[in-house]
């Protein structure tokens, strides 16, 4: 059976992962009007938290896309979209920060930054491996192949999992950084707090679906195995 009724209880969290990423754009583009009192662009923002952290050596790039900023720990760079690298807004230095404090866990070897590096090639590969043994074993009704998928996909659903107190300690890091160096004025907090709120939601609601969809796996192959 193709259907089964965890289905409409995933179906219900993909809509909660939509909304989530519409309240991101959201929360980005209301506080994108909203300009930073310091006015610094996001890119100085950065420059300025990279430099005080021993991080002087990690360049920034800017890049095309919207919300497309990232920390690539192979190449140690700092990549920033258009709308932050030069926004002078509470959005930009926010997202400029968050990014940052990647860079920073990364020299910290903060743990699970480690775990998510060293699990992320395991990760992806069962990702994109375990759709397939799923469709198969229920296709051709064999049990091994979903149980198999359930090893597999359940790597896929730690990576997520260890990505959760990634996210939350760089955004933590984020807003004590910009306080500490004078980035930020304390009333200027409750926008930095909203838009990488926002942002870590989708990340939360992206957890939620895995999970849900690797019960609704465990329930079909414990289900089978009491029917033979």
């Amino acid at each position: 059976m193709l259907f089964h009724p965890m289905d409409f209880v995933i179906f219900i969290a993909f809509g909660v992962s939509i909304w989530a990423q519409f309240r991101v754009k959201g929360n980005f583009n209301r506080w994108a009007q909203v300009p930073s009192r310091t006015g610094y662009t996001g890119a100085e923002v950065a420059r300025r938290i990279l430099d005080e952290n021993g991080l002087g050596n990690v360049p920034i790039q800017v890049v095309r896309g919207m919300l497309s900023d990232h920390y690539d720990p192979v190449s140690r760079v700092v990549r920033l979209s258009e709308a932050v690298y030069y926004g002078r807004s509470i959005a930009s230095i926010s997202v400029a920060a968050h990014e940052v404090g990647h860079a920073i866990q990364h020299k910290q070897s903060y743990g699970a930054l480690t775990l998510r590096h060293r699990l992320f090639p395991v990760a992806n590969i069962a990702s994109g491996i375990a759709p397939f043994l799923f469709l198969g074993g229920m296709l051709m009704q064999q049990l091994s192949l979903i149980g198999v998928g359930i090893l597999f996909f359940s790597a896929a659903v730690a990576f997520q999992l260890i990505t959760l107190p990634v996210e939350f300690n760089a955004s933590s890091r984020a807003r004590n950084l910009m306080l500490a160096q004078g980035l930020l004025y304390n009333d200027e907090e409750h926008g930095v707090k909203k838009v990488l709120n926002a942002a870590a939601l989708t990340y939360v609601a992206a957890v939620l679906i895995s999970l849900l969809e690797l019960v609704k796996f465990v329930m079909i192959f414990f289900q089978g195995n009491s029917e033979e």
